[in-house]
């Protein structure tokens, strides 16, 4: 008798395996998005809207406790409470902010610092071949120095040319 494992086909390479998917699919979420959530919470908590309402709220909770409306047994005792509990989750993502903003700032230098590297690179490099250029036009005839030869060589000339003539004054009528 042959054994289950032989009697089962096998797998060929070029086919995919078969994918078992779960019966529920597990919640998926950015894994930025807390850290977006705790951003905007801090800016919010940093506005002056958010110190009027947080005011008029324990102006409110104060005055409703003082009238025989109150539903606070004990002495503003459940105020601190609430007041405790807002600030001990506000901290942690104020806290949560500021790493990111920390994290922004430097990656932010960094770009910074190496842009102001290649920068830096950049004119030490234009510097080099403007001193290059300056060496090389101090090789180069200038304008007035070619005009000065052309003017000398023009003198040349016209001398060569006044003693041609005087020569061939000479030489002519004796001839």
């Amino acid at each position: 008798m042959a054994s289950a494992k032989e009697s089962a086909p096998r797998p060929r390479l070029d086919t995919p395996r078969e994918v078992k998917r779960p019966l529920m699919q597990r919640p998926t979420f950015r894994a930025d998005a807390f850290g977006v959530f705790a951003e905007k919470f801090a800016r919010y908590m940093g506005t002056a809207r958010f110190l009027l309402w947080m005011t008029a709220f324990v102006i409110t909770w104060v005055i409703v406790n003082l009238t025989p409306l109150k539903f606070d047994d004990y002495p503003f005792i459940f105020l601190t409470l609430v007041l405790s509990l807002q600030a001990s989750y506000a901290a942690p993502l104020i806290l949560l902010a500021q790493n990111r903003q920390e994290d922004r700032d430097r990656v932010i230098a960094e770009q910074d610092r190496r842009v102001n590297a290649q920068a830096q690179a950049d004119m030490e490099f234009l510097a080099r071949e403007v001193a290059s250029l300056r060496m090389a036009l101090g090789e180069v005839a200038t304008r007035d120095f070619v005009r000065s030869e052309l003017r000398s060589l023009l003198s040349d000339l016209e001398e060569r040319d006044d003693e041609r003539d005087a020569d061939e004054g000479n030489d002519g009528p004796a001839a």
